[in-house]
């Protein structure tokens, strides 16, 4: 009798921290596994692995990124999970947001997850597969000196939220995950002067977790079904107290922000 066929986990930002924690995670469980990342030195230095498959390609064009697509769709046999994880961040006061810094945000953050789950629609619904969304708890909450990284994650949790409903005939899920910090370049948020920054470079975080944690335990909330995953003590508390007294969830978090600040 013929094996199972092999799983097939497409994977954007999968070059380093949390995308390359999944990427891990998945592989060690048999699937087979498509990275994409910017072209660099973190793509160039991941290793030729049985199995998987990397791409370099800037998401937020939209021609290369359909390119891409299609590439992968001839190669695949079938593509089962679409891991929207590529996404920057940026720190700093809403006065000094400038709109082109703005836009860049909701150019890979909500833009290339939402261009990438319709150029993969059909393929994840023939094989009646997951669209998993990488939000954040900047995505059901405010943050503070984040207005432009929270607005795009409320945007991104609000498509996929509404996908489900429409993907769900065809036994499609739709799974989004919240991480609280992740460390991944903690101190390096400062970096740029336009405040764009990887997330998981901020020094003021609270309650870091490493990317392995983060990932272990979004895995196992797919696992298990679920179709929002808190991930993190942080982001599983936050997301209590903000669904009860938003009031008092703003009052926590200015607070705590402002001890990781001054500590």
């Amino acid at each position: 009798m013929a094996g199972k066929a092999t799983k097939t986990a497409v994977i954007t930002g999968g070059a380093g921290g949390l995308g390359l924690a999944l990427e891990a995670g998945l592989r060690q469980a048999g699937w087979s596994t498509i990275v994409i990342d910017l072209p660099g030195p973190a793509l160039e230095a991941l290793p030729d692995l049985e199995g998987r498959c990397c791409y370099g390609c800037d998401l937020t064009d939209s021609d290369a990124m359909r390119a891409l697509c299609a590439q992968i769709r001839q190669a695949s046999p079938s593509i089962d999970l679409v891991i929207y994880n590529a996404g920057i961040t940026w720190i700093g006061a809403c006065q000094d947001l400038g709109a082109e810094a703005h836009r860049k945000v909701f150019d890979i953050n909500y833009f290339a997850a939402v261009g990438m789950a319709q150029a993969l629609q059909r393929e994840v619904r023939r094989a009646g597969g997951t669209h998993l969304a990488i939000s954040s708890v900047a995505g059901f909450s405010p943050l503070f000196h984040r207005t432009a990284y929270a607005a795009s994650k409320h945007a991104l949790e609000g498509f996929f939220k509404s996908l489900r409903s429409e993907e769900k005939p065809y036994g499609v899920r739709t799974v989004i995950a919240a991480p609280s910090f992740v460390a991944t370049n903690i101190g390096r948020a400062e970096a740029k002067s336009d405040g764009i920054a990887r997330p998981g470079s901020a020094a003021d975080g609270v309650d870091y977790m490493t990317p392995e944690d983060a990932a272990q335990e979004i895995l196992k909330g797919l696992a298990r079904r679920k179709t929002y995953i808190p991930v993190g003590r942080i982001a599983r508390l936050s997301w209590i107290v903000n669904r009860l007294s938003p009031a008092l969830f703003e009052r926590l978090m200015e607070r705590q922000i402002k001890a990781a600040r001054s500590g």
